[in-house]
């Protein structure tokens, strides 16, 4: 049997709704940066400001959804409210007069990720086993950065026949609208219950602490690195500085996104066989690296070439992260992790986000990608030691 015919269809359909939700997100993020600050007058210190405290507000409902995900015994619910929201909010980008439009539609749109994020990898882990989880994980991030790809795309398409931000927010609706549907109509809560007698509190410290040393090691050198890991929009902003044109500033997105999706799925068959923790200081270790090429990039071929190796990153790390988490985990406890998981590295990405646009104007932006290549190192050098200490990360 194939890789991809023991992926179960629950994935399937999982990948697909990321694919059609991120299709309509990125459409909006692949020029929001520039709306803010060309149309709207926003400064870079707010585009950051505005991007950490959506990410963070996001991250925080993350643990909350996770934990209910346990407790209800049901994922799906969950994550259809979730994706809704997120679709029901995005109108308000289009008529956005001022920056605090824009950040009250961030927040809101990320309202719906925090909600739906955590069930949704916990559906995966659900719906699969050790054999099959790195792949699966690798596919529906693979899926899901096609739609990341496919809305800068078109974005791109729609500013170059002459159209303006607002029509690319309005037609970002319709992906979102198909998004929920799919997900509403397809996904099916796996057949096999959970263990009533291991219902969690999921406000109960015992609970957090049986999730076990493994998984607080990883998820603290997470959060280490994601200190450094500032929004995307900060690519979008060098791609900017080195004179790349406005109209093509989209296609940033796509170039990184493309290599992600082509390098997610490779990535995760090969995790179910090798050990996942080398694959993900590889992954930490090339972010560091790209970060110094960016802190001293001075040509568009440059920055180019250096997105698409911050593609390769993303793909050597995101799905690997969550199927380690999976691994270390008890059954029941999956959504709770995967929510404190996302609370420590979204609430990281409010810092990461303020130092990132503070040393951007005060120092230079080099010294933004300088930080964040900081960081990752600080990050590896202690899952290196947690290795060392007998910590199983």
């Amino acid at each position: 049997m194939s890789a991809f015919a023991k992926i179960p269809r629950n994935v399937w359909l999982l990948g697909l709704t990321s694919l059609l939700n991120d299709t309509s997100s990125e459409m909006i993020h692949a020029v929001l940066p520039l709306f803010l600050v060309s149309s709207l007058g926003a400064s870079v210190t707010s585009v950051g400001l505005i991007e950490g405290m959506a990410e963070a507000t996001a991250s925080i409902l993350k643990v909350f959804s996770g934990a209910i995900s346990d407790y209800w015994q049901q994922r799906k619910g969950l994550a259809v409210f979730g994706y809704g929201l997120s679709t029901a909010i995005k109108p308000l980008f289009a008529i956005a007069s001022s920056p605090v439009w824009v950040l009250l539609a961030r927040v809101g749109d990320r309202i719906g990720k925090g909600i739906r994020v955590a069930p949704r990898d916990a559906l995966v882990a659900d719906s699969t086993d050790a054999t099959n989880r790195g792949a699966a994980y690798g596919l529906r991030q693979s899926l899901d950065t096609v739609g990341a790809f496919l809305g800068p795309l078109v974005a791109f398409a729609l500013l170059n026949t002459g159209q303006n931000f607002r029509l690319i927010f309005t037609v970002a609706l319709i992906p979102g609208v198909l998004a929920v549907a799919c997900l509403a109509l397809g996904v099916r809560e796996p057949e096999r219950p959970y263990p009533v007698l291991k219902r969690p509190n999921p406000f109960n410290g015992q609970a957090l602490q049986s999730l076990g040393a493994a998984y607080w090691g990883l998820a603290i050198a997470a959060l280490l690195f994601n200190l450094g890991n500032a929004s995307e929009a900060f690519l979008l902003l060098k791609a900017k500085q080195v004179t790349i044109a406005d109209a093509q500033i989209p296609l940033v997105l796509v170039v990184m996104n493309f290599s992600y999706a082509l390098s997610a799925y490779p990535v995760g068959l090969i995790s179910d066989r090798l050990n996942r923790n080398n694959l993900l200081l590889l992954g930490w270790g090339l972010n560091a690296l790209i970060d110094v090429g960016l802190a001293i990039a001075q040509a568009p071929w440059q920055v180019w070439l250096l997105i698409a190796g911050y593609g390769l990153y993303l793909g050597l790390t995101q799905g690997v992260l969550l199927a380690m988490v999976a691994d270390r985990v008890p059954e029941h406890l999956r959504g709770t992790a995967f929510g404190f998981l996302n609370l420590l590295v979204g609430v990281a990405l409010l810092p990461a986000s303020l130092l990132a646009g503070w040393l951007w104007q005060t120092v230079s932006p080099g010294a933004a990608f300088l930080a964040g290549s900081g960081f990752a190192v600080a990050a590896i050098a202690l899952l290196c030691w947690q290795r060392e200490a007998g910590v199983r990360v």
